[in-house]
């Protein structure tokens, strides 16, 4: 999964646009934020998909991963 080359270019416009004279350059502090959102979804992709998820599930209503607090300790 990843992302077209030219979306860091795209995103300073959409940023631009909604904050105007705001001057956010993608590069380098977005683009650093985007490489550890990726990073955190990859850890809870895994955690709720993987092969052995060891109980943890996504609780619909709550919109969070849940649970027991067993697997936890």
């Amino acid at each position: 999964m990843g992302f077209k080359a030219s979306y860091l270019n795209e995103l300073e416009r959409m940023l631009e646009k909604v904050l105007p004279h705001a001057m956010l350059k993608a590069k380098p502090k977005l683009e650093s934020r985007i490489r550890t959102l990726k990073r955190d979804w990859t850890i809870v992709y895994d955690m709720l998909s993987g092969k052995d998820n060891s109980g943890f599930g996504w609780n619909e209503h709550r919109q969070m991963v849940v649970v027991e607090d067993v697997v936890w300790n």
